[in-house]
Formats: C-alpha cells, structure tokens, sequence
C-alpha cells in the first residue's frame, strides 16, 4: 500500500462536519472544518457559513463571499454586499 487511498473521493460527506446542510451536493459542498481556520479578510472577524447561499458572511464587514465547487472566495471583489 501507498500512501494514496482511492477510497477518498466521497470522504468530506462522511468525514467530520456532521451537518452538511442538505446532504446534496457534495462536490461543490462547503467542508465546515475549514471555517475555524477562515476570518474575514477585511476584518479578520468568523465568518458565518450560509449553506443555501453557498457564501460565508462577515457580519461586521456586511459582506458575503461565494464558494465555488467547494473553494472559498475571499477576495473583496469577488463579495456582495449584505444588509
């Protein structure tokens, strides 16, 4: 055996994160480990996951960024504002 599992391609469903918000979409689903280790860039405050958006949310900074197939986009220009 190598140190590579072909096993591994559905791991981020049945890996950590229990709720994956729907359990649909795991290719372009959010792992929400990754979410402990992200701040927003402006702030550097949590950012709030928002599953059926698919967008991680500064509050304090009222900005939204996209995920795209499972890649978060934390660049400014790529955000919407929010309310």
């Amino acid at each position: 055996m190598t140190g590579v599992d072909d096993g591994e391609a559905p791991g981020p469903a049945a890996g950590a994160g229990g709720e994956a918000g729907g359990g649909t979409g795991d290719r372009r689903g959010f792992d929400r480990r990754m979410l402990e280790a992200l701040v927003c860039p402006v702030t550097h405050a949590p950012l709030r996951y928002d599953a059926p958006r698919q967008e991680l949310v500064s509050r304090t900074a009222r900005l939204a960024f996209p995920i795209r197939d499972g890649i978060p986009i934390l660049l400014v220009s790529e955000a919407r504002e929010t309310d």
